[in-house]
């Protein structure tokens, strides 16, 4: 066998190299298993961003069932010019081109748009409240998410990924950025009181994060955190030694077994369950609030007032510095829901009547009172809707629309926001993208960007690789950034 002129065998050589090679590998995983690690060694406790954020705090507005684009932020005149005609499917794959291989009529918004703002923001009739905030607001069209179908593209938009299981946005952030609030969740979740979306808890759930970062949910009616309120024949100074005493027991448990994360997460978990029983109650009760406040979020306007309740809350859960705080309208597959497959001039009517007045409320009170600056406030949905109807009856009085996965818009104020902003458009009928479309990930990466928080930084080692929020891909929308 040969040898160098030191006496070292090529055997010798390549064996030291791998193992030179596979010690710098493990050694990078070990750094990247130790900075996931860190991330989560603090749970409710604030942790350093990656960069310096235009954002502290994110309310991100979901409007479940897929709201149509081409009735609320997108005017397309050629629906009226060729309403009842087709149109071709030429850029578009899967199901939505087989509809367009079949019957079908182009199908006109039946609503008026008209300008807003110093920016000329064109909008629907039906958000008058957002026009008179349209200054404020910077808008993503042609976003393209993976499935047309609702619990996919629901899970998409809420957690990154259309299969079930992963962590949700605002799970992410708080892994990311831990929580400045002393005594309530750093994650909340209201929900349409009328009801639960599609995929329920899934929308604000941990998944393979620990479990300590799931969204904790705020009840509509009664205690406001389920099973919040400490039993009748139980004194606070006996439930804190019950809890000092439960505590050594859990501790003992966990020093003695690897892999703490969950029963951690069971510790502190009761430790701020005990804090909220006296926070909680004191932030849904809103008999503080002036009229002139309540009536600006519409709690005053039977229609608006179920929303309005939400944003309020909202923004008390900001003052209180809850750091992500998630807004639910619309219930499962319903009416009630954006699903507007028919009678769709009534229904988005109705939708509209009841988050516009709420949604406007939130944003110019959180303006007033120096909180949007530092607020990131979010609209979102699963997916779009197609600028025709399907079949061969052509238009009828009710006609509805079905679904698109090439047309969503979003839209984004306060924190770091470059108000009046566009990024991205959608071809003259809002069907899809003019140019590339926009993944649903970018707009991901831009939401965490702002927050402070690299995308590309931002992992968790689970299934044997380390998984982000954006998956393998995103950039930022600089256009969005102030």
């Amino acid at each position: 066998m040969s040898t160098d002129s030191h006496g070292v065998t090529r055997r010798h050589a390549l064996a030291t190299a791998f193992n030179g090679l596979g010690a710098v590998a493990l050694g990078g995983l070990l750094a990247a298993e130790t900075r996931a690690a860190g991330r989560a060694a603090g749970p409710g406790l604030v942790l350093p961003p990656h960069h310096p954020p235009r954002a502290k705090q994110c309310i991100f507005l979901f409007m479940a069932g897929g709201v149509s684009q081409v009735d609320t932020f997108e005017h397309k005149p050629a629906l009226a010019r060729l309403g009842g005609g087709t149109i071709s499917g030429a850029g578009v794959d899967g199901a939505l081109a087989g509809k367009l291989g079949f019957p079908h009529a182009v199908f006109p918004s039946p609503f008026h748009f008209r300008r807003y703002g110093e920016s000329g923001r064109e909008m629907t009739e039906l958000f008058p409240g957002l026009g008179s905030v349209a200054d404020k607001l910077a808008f993503v069209h042609g976003i393209k998410v993976d499935n047309e179908n609702h619990g996919p593209a629901t899970s998409h938009a809420t957690t990154g990924h259309v299969l079930p299981g992963s962590p949700s946005v605002g799970s992410w952030i708080s892994y990311g950025l831990g929580s400045p609030a002393a005594n309530l969740p750093g994650y909340v979740v209201i929900q349409d009181p009328r009801g639960t979306p599609v995929n329920g808890a899934a929308v604000w759930g941990n998944g393979y994060l620990p479990a300590t970062y799931q969204g904790t949910l705020l009840r509509p009616t009664g205690a406001p955190i389920l099973d919040l309120e400490r039993p009748a024949d139980t004194t606070a100074e006996g439930q804190r030694r019950q809890l000092e005493l439960l505590r050594w027991l859990d501790e003992r448990h966990r020093d003695a077994r690897p892999e703490p994360d969950d029963l951690d997460a069971r510790i502190r978990a009761y430790e701020l369950a005990f804090r909220m029983q006296q926070a909680a109650p004191e932030l849904v009760d809103l008999s503080g609030e002036t009229a002139e406040t309540t009536a600006l979020y519409g709690l005053d306007r039977p229609q608006a007032a179920g929303f309005g309740r939400q944003c309020l809350l909202a923004r008390r859960l900001v003052e209180r510095g809850v750091r992500f705080t998630l807004l639910v309208h619309g219930v499962q597959i319903t009416p009630q829901s954006w699903d507007d497959h028919g009678d769709l001039e009534r229904r988005m009517r109705d939708h509209a009547a009841e988050v516009d007045q709420p949604v406007a409320g939130l944003l110019t009170d959180l303006a007033r009172r120096g909180l949007l600056d530092e607020t990131l406030v979010v609209w979102a949905s699963e997916m779009g809707r197609t600028p025709f109807v399907p079949g061969a009856g052509g238009l009828r009085p009710n006609s509805g629309r079905d679904h698109n996965p090439w047309g969503l818009v979003m839209w984004m104020a306060g924190g770091g926001v470059r108000s009046g902003a566009t990024v991205g458009a959608t071809d003259d009928f809002g069907l899809r993208a003019a140019g590339d479309p926009i993944p649903l990930r970018d707009v991901h990466a831009t939401i965490l960007h702002l927050l402070g928080l690299d995308h590309l930084r931002l992992d968790y080692l689970a299934g044997g690789r380390f998984r982000r929020l954006t998956d393998v891909g995103g950039r930022v929308l600089d256009g969005l950034v102030a």
